[in-house]
């Protein structure tokens, strides 16, 4: 059973006050937006959230997702993700983790990650740009779990996925699926603007 981990936790300290998991994306705030597709393609989906964030928790309201709040998220974003793998499912053979600040990530771009997984379970997937830039999401087999769960301070992954470098294979996103995180306001009205402006021929 593959899980999908949605890295919550952070302080959105660049926002100056505001929230970006908060941001409107769809009609919803963005972190129930990526939540619903992560439904969309997997029953197991875990949402890490920072210990007082009422708002946030909120925004999962009624979603079949599991919360855990991750009381040293200051630390840096390995202890997010370690909290996540600690409250993974026994049964659970991988699990696709990205940040909750990319609003492009689509549940066609997840779905991708899952079929991936089906056909080679002990292989390392990672999501690249169409130009070829390494991204989120990551998927980690079960193999990888102890190690994940060993991290510490604020580099993620990255030792792990340069320990492991010859499991790896990369998954194309559309566009900048891949890439794009909104930390700043301006960011973010840079993104919508880019949305709604008309395709051209």
């Amino acid at each position: 059973m593959l899980s999908i981990l949605l890295l919550a936790a952070g302080a959105s300290s660049r926002m100056r006050g505001g929230d970006k998991l908060l941001e409107k994306v769809n009609g919803a705030p963005l972190l129930r937006t990526l939540a619903m597709r992560s439904l969309d393609v997997c029953d197991s989906v875990i949402v890490t959230l920072p210990p007082k964030n009422a708002k946030r928790l909120a925004a999962l309201d009624g979603l079949k997702v599991t919360t855990t709040l991750v009381q040293d998220a200051y630390l840096g974003m390995a202890h997010s993700l370690r909290a996540g793998i600690d409250v993974l499912q026994p049964t659970a053979s991988g699990v696709v983790i990205f940040p909750a600040d990319m609003p492009d990530l689509s549940a066609e771009d997840l779905q991708l990650f899952v079929n991936a997984h089906s056909a080679a379970p002990e292989t390392i997937f990672r999501g690249i740009s169409e130009t070829g830039q390494p991204g989120h999401p990551v998927l980690f087999p079960k193999s990888c779990f102890v190690e994940l769960g060993a991290l510490s301070g604020d580099t993620g992954a990255r030792d792990v996925l340069r320990r492991k470098q010859d499991l790896i294979e990369t998954i194309a996103l559309p566009n900048e699926h891949a890439l794009t995180d909104l930390d700043t306001p301006e960011q973010w009205v840079s993104w919508r603007k880019s949305k709604s402006a008309p395709t051209t021929s």
